[in-house]
């Protein structure tokens, strides 16, 4: 499996890719720029939303919009943000922050990679722009907007995803340098149980996807790989990247068997977009199923 460089802007933090199965569509953003970036790969169309503020993930929403994990906490944008100017970019007008976070944490944090479950539950964590250890946490925003903090002492929030069944919720605190997975209640949304899934041979973990098979994939921070992990935690084989610092990775396409992964800058290499044609099928991306009006 080679990758190929998908013609899009290069980011300075590429990261989030998420595939929107209803339009068909690859989301992914560029946190320090506060860009949220949409690819359509049937006819290359490529569109930015300016959002003017760090942003660390940006899943569909129901209803249509987005739901966004931003500098202060989760935030909506109904409608997508303003009519696209002539460059295809968009500003972030009408931008709502609906749950606020980091303000209750040390200052200098801000949230970072997140994803929602099946019943639309929005998860993202913090992360000290400064990597103190154990600044940050995972929340949950759940449909009717409550917001409930479900980890502490988190040093750099990343990749959250869960197993076929939702049975399991995979999780990467980064510096720990591996994959941890809960016991998780669908019906809920409660975790339990946390343990180590896999400690990560090379780089640092980041970015995290499960295909239908239920293996996890994850991307390496100066590790310039994904690891396709088996469901016991074994590695089974080596996505190589030419890029040492690769932040993530999500299955797309018409059949899911596409996994694109985002890297970031680091001065010599990366900020591309990759594209990796697969045997495997991924899970389809959750949208955040906001119930407010």
């Amino acid at each position: 499996m080679e990758p190929e460089v998908v013609p899009v802007p290069r980011a300075s933090l590429g990261e989030g890719p998420r595939w929107d199965g209803e339009t068909g569509t690859l989301l992914w953003v560029d946190i320090p720029a506060g860009l949220v970036h949409r690819l359509d790969p049937a006819d290359g169309s490529h569109e930015v939303t300016e959002v003017g503020r760090p942003v660390g993930v940006a899943v569909p929403r129901i209803g249509g919009g987005l739901a966004l994990a931003v500098m202060e906490g989760f935030a909506v944008l109904r409608d997508g943000g303003g009519p696209r100017d002539g460059r295809g970019v968009r500003d972030g007008r009408g931008l709502e922050v609906v749950a606020a976070v980091t303000a209750a944490e040390r200052p200098g944090n801000r949230m970072n990679d997140g994803a929602c479950d099946r019943a639309g539950r929005f998860f993202a964590g913090t992360k000290a722009e400064d990597d103190t250890p154990g600044a940050g946490a995972l929340y949950r925003l759940d449909p009717d907007g409550r917001c409930e903090r479900v980890l502490e002492g988190v040093s750099i929030s990343n990749g959250i995803a869960w197993s076929p069944d939702e049975r399991l919720l995979y999780y990467v605190d980064t510096p720990t340098g591996r994959v941890d997975v809960f016991d998780y209640d669908p019906a809920s949304g409660r975790t339990a149980g946390r343990r180590v899934f896999a400690e990560i041979p090379r780089g640092f973990p980041d970015g995290i996807t499960v295909d239908a098979d239920g293996h996890v994939w994850v991307a390496l921070w100066e590790g310039g790989a994904v690891l396709r992990l088996r469901p016991d935690g074994r590695l089974d084989l080596a996505v190589e990247v030419p890029a040492a610092n690769v932040t993530s990775c999500a299955f797309g396409g018409p059949g899911l068997g596409e996994l694109y992964i985002t890297t970031a800058w680091d001065g010599r290499t990366g900020g591309e977009l990759w594209r990796c044609r697969t045997p495997y099928t991924g899970l389809p991306a959750n949208p955040y199923r906001d119930l407010s009006p």
